[in-house]
C-alpha cells in the first residue's frame, strides 16, 4: 500500500526538522531529528558532514534501516496556543540509496531546501528514501 504525501509537500518545504524513528532487530525505537525534503512522492534526508563519530554507513538510523525497513517520521508544530497545535505523521519503508537519479533528485531538493548543505560536500553522501505506506495527520491548518 502506497500513501500519497503529494498534499502535504509545503510542509515539508517549510518546516526545517522532522523527528525519523528507527529501530533494530530487537525492535528496540532509535528516534532522532533530521533534515528532510520530499518531492510529493517520496520523502529524502541525505547523512551529512554535521559532526559524527561513526562513519556514515554504521549510523545507528542506517544500520537499523538494513535490518528492518519500517520507519516513522513525524513533523509536527508547537504553539502556546494549543488550537495552533499539529503534526503529520508519515509511516512508511526506508531504504539507503548510495547513487543514480533518485540520489540526484533528492540532493537537488535538498540544497534548495538547505542553503547550509552548499557549504558541505554532500552530493556523494548516501541519502535515506522513505515511501509512505501510512499517513496520519491532526489538526494540519
Amino acid at each position: 500500500m502506497v500513501a500519497s504525501i503529494k498534499q502535504y509537500v509545503e510542509i515539508f518545504r517549510l518546516c526545517p526538522v522532522a523527528h525519523l524513528a528507527t529501530a533494530d532487530q530487537d525492535a528496540i525505537p532509535h528516534v532522532i531529528p533530521v533534515c528532510c525534503v520530499s518531492d510529493g512522492n517520496a520523502i529524502f534526508s541525505v547523512l551529512d558532514q554535521k559532526p559524527k563519530t561513526v562513519k556514515l554507513t554504521n549510523l545507528k538510523r542506517v544500520k537499523n534501516i538494513l535490518c528492518n525497513p519500517k520507519v516513522s517520521l513525524v513533523i509536527d508544530h508547537y504553539d502556546n496556543d494549543w488550537q495552533k497545535l499539529w503534526y503529520l505523521l508519515v509511516m512508511g519503508n526506508a531504504s539507503v540509496i548510495e547513487t543514480g537519479p533518485t540520489h540526484s533528485k533528492a540532493i537537488d531538493l535538498l540544497h534548495i531546501k538547505y542553503p547550509q548543505y552548499n557549504n558541505m560536500d554532500i552530493d556523494n553522501n548516501p541519502i535515506i528514501e522513505i515511501n509512505p505506506t501510512r499517513i496520519v495527520s491532526w489538526g494540519i491548518p
